[in-house]
């Protein structure tokens, strides 16, 4: 990541301190607004200010959903980002931290020092069975310092890994984006995100690992791949689900070993039970291929889904039409803010766009994707 395209003329700390910050823990939607355009303006470079905002992000709520969808959103920008050109960087800026400060946050669990006895992570299950926040934070804290981010992380996942039909696949997909972040910025302090999910874990009774699913190779109906159509097939909330968590997985396999990651698949795969497969046809949905934004946004801006995926679909077999399909996509969605977004929108759009680029050799496979997601998307912006 980095500068994107802006010089620094000030920091941070020089222009607000920490009153971005409090703004969005205040929820004061309208100041939090304008002192991030106040630091653009001044030169500050925007990915920067997105990065300033990871401490205060754990804590952002999305009731009554006890999932923390909004944490989740933050690390997946991570991955959209590179996909806008720089004049949609500040809309794409504002939407985020609109959607931080307009939504209730979580308690501070007040920081403890480390435990200074041995942590197994059965004391953190144990502490999770006890519904017992604070000790499962310190304990979290304990562990994580005395082994490894890459091995809580794995562990983490794994245990996520037992509750994906109680959790609509969030035990995991939340886990692992949220992780990913923090170890990805290794020089920030972990107590939020330890809070964060010692919170979730607590609330949501996920407090035993299962035993791993060893069956290796797959059964011939397990192949992972293939059940990537299952996986994309059906439209709404649960089936939009379906891809997200297989995305969080992949997203996570450099902290699991072979294993772990056959129980992944295994677990993954029961979650999508008996589901059926269906190809997504475009037959009757000719359009002009989108060679340019505007005219796609004018498309876009209609709702149809089958026509949007019909523009696209013939610019998936080249690197630059990829990219281009990711460039309007996020664009296209950022333009149609309004002021307030489910936040699987965001995450929703970024499996969506994993699909892309991991199955572009398949054209009805990202053709289920595009269509599961867009629909989505157009319903819930219709509504």
């Amino acid at each position: 990541m980095g500068d994107w395209g802006r010089p620094m003329c000030a920091s941070l700390t020089d222009i607000t301190g920490k009153s971005l910050l409090e703004a969005i823990e205040a929820s004061d939607v309208d100041g939090a607004l304008e002192m991030c355009a106040k630091m653009v303006s001044q030169g500050v470079d925007p990915w920067k200010i997105h990065l300033s905002l990871f401490p205060a992000v754990q804590r952002v709520q999305n009731p009554p959903f006890i999932n923390p969808h909004l944490p989740k959103m933050y690390a997946v920008y991570r991955e959209l980002v590179p996909y806008l050109s720089e004049g949609s960087i500040e809309p794409f800026l504002s939407l985020e931290v609109r959607e931080y400060a307009r939504r209730p946050k979580t308690e501070k669990i007040p920081r403890v020092n480390l435990l200074p006895s041995h942590v197994g992570f059965n004391d953190i299950e144990a502490a999770i069975r006890a519904n017992d926040p604070e000790k499962t934070v310190a304990l979290m804290a304990t562990f994580l310092k005395k082994e490894s981010g890459v091995e809580f992380a794995r562990r983490l996942v794994l245990l996520g890994s037992g509750h994906l039909n109680s959790s609509l696949g969030h035990s995991v997909s939340c886990t692992a984006f949220i992780l990913s972040e923090m170890l990805e910025r290794a020089d920030i302090d972990p107590w939020p995100v330890l809070s964060a999910l010692a919170f979730y874990f607590c609330k949501g009774g996920f407090n035993t690992t299962p035993a791993l699913k060893k069956s290796n190779p797959f059964p011939e109906k397990q192949v992972p791949d293939r059940q990537m159509l299952l996986a994309t097939s059906g439209r709404g909330f649960v089936p939009l689900h379906h891809t997200i968590t297989r995305y969080a997985i992949e997203r996570v396999r450099r902290f699991l070993g072979q294993e772990d990651y056959i129980h992944m698949v295994n677990a993954w795969v029961d979650f999508l039970g008996d589901k059926k497969g269906e190809k997504v046809s475009l037959e009757g949905s000719s359009s002009e291929p989108a060679k340019e934004y505007d005219p796609f946004y004018e498309r876009f801006s209609t709702l149809k889904t089958k026509p949007v995926v019909a523009s696209l679909i013939g610019m998936i077999g080249s690197q630059e039409g990829r990219q281009k399909i990711k460039r309007f996509l996020l664009r296209g969605v950022c333009d149609k803010y309004q002021g307030a977004y489910d936040p699987h929108y965001l995450t929703g759009l970024g499996s969506a766009l994993w699909v892309l680029d991991q199955y572009w050799q398949d054209v009805s496979l990202v053709t289920n994707s595009l269509v599961q997601y867009l629909d989505f998307f157009f319903s819930g912006i219709k509504s």
